[in-house]
């Protein structure tokens, strides 16, 4: 094992760009289960630095929590966020790993100085708690995001740009599809927040009457905004206690158990969101045995039966 001092000495030779990459590349090899032989001194060295990022200061008898102005601008994603295997598509979801290469993509190539002026401006609100102030600013700065987005991915060589400077942060090839899934759920985010509310808070057994109601809910929102409805999905999800049962929403509006009649329905993607996890849930025992974490994967273990029977 690497000695500390060198460790401390090999971390202060990189920028800290350098090692907040670095951070998320050792934490994508860690969820897939092939973290590196002593990356686990390193992680513990980058975790508590980029945690002092995030410190907390006194407001009257509360502690308060002082996010980066990226939470601020990623807070739309946060109820999709995932911690999975890089490089399987997750319908709907997108991996908390390919926030910081995006955000590096964002400040250093595709608007540094418009992302300055925001970084600087957000500091100022947030070490003044002015959430309300905080909360505009980075809706402003979302639009505006979306905007240049939609014009930089709207031709073959703007879309060949971003995956070869996006390569430069990160070696994960989903960081690209990612990023265009941010495109959508910011574009859509009055939507997507309007339907989140609209769900229960928890969602034990999806029985007929709960079925229907979040059925007529997802067909108001495929309306005017159809390509978010993996992403509502993946919110529905979050809330099921048993998250198999999101195929409900497909096998329900069928007129038979056939595969061609469910594939016709407006949920049938909820199938293979439900395989996507079972898919998750397999390489996370695979690590979970590895690491020897007999509990963790007595968990998953469990939940891969239970799915299988469904």
């Amino acid at each position: 094992m690497m000695h500390p001092d060198r460790i401390d000495d090999y971390l202060q030779q990189l920028t800290p760009s350098a090692r907040s990459n670095l951070l998320t590349e050792l934490e994508r090899l860690e969820v897939c289960g092939a973290s590196m032989h002593g990356s686990a001194a390193i992680l513990e060295k980058l975790r508590a630095e980029f945690r002092k990022g995030e410190r907390t200061h006194k407001s009257g008898h509360a502690n308060v929590r002082v996010a980066h102005p990226s939470r601020y601008f990623f807070m739309p994603l946060e109820p999709l966020l995932v911690n999975s295997d890089p490089e399987h598509a997750n319908s709907g979801r997108i991996l908390r790993g390919s926030l910081a290469p995006i955000w590096e993509w964002i400040t250093r190539d595709l608007l540094p100085t418009m992302a300055r002026d925001y970084i600087s401006e957000m500091k100022a609100l947030i070490a003044a708690d002015k959430q309300r102030e905080a909360n505009q600013v980075a809706g402003t700065f979302q639009t505006k995001i979306v905007k240049y987005l939609e014009s930089t991915l709207g031709s073959p060589d703007g879309v060949n740009q971003t995956r070869i400077k996006l390569a430069t942060y990160t070696a994960s090839h989903g960081v690209y599809g990612d990023l265009t899934k941010m495109l959508c759920v910011l574009r859509a985010r009055d939507a997507l927040a309007k339907c989140e509310n609209a769900l229960p808070a928890a969602i034990d057994e999806f029985n007929s009457a709960r079925l229907c109601k979040i059925a007529e809910l997802l067909g108001a929102l495929r309306k005017t905004n159809a390509d978010e409805v993996p992403f509502a999905l993946a919110m529905v999800t979050k809330r099921l206690k048993t998250s198999w049962q999101l195929i409900r929403l497909a096998t329900m509006a069928a007129p038979t158990k056939n595969a061609a009649d469910i594939a016709a329905t407006p949920c049938a993607i909820a199938v293979s969101m439900v395989l996507d996890r079972l898919d998750d849930n397999r390489l996370a025992l695979r690590a979970a045995l590895k690491n020897e974490r007999v509990l963790v994967a007595k968990g998953l273990l469990l939940e891969i039966y239970d799915t299988e029977d469904a």
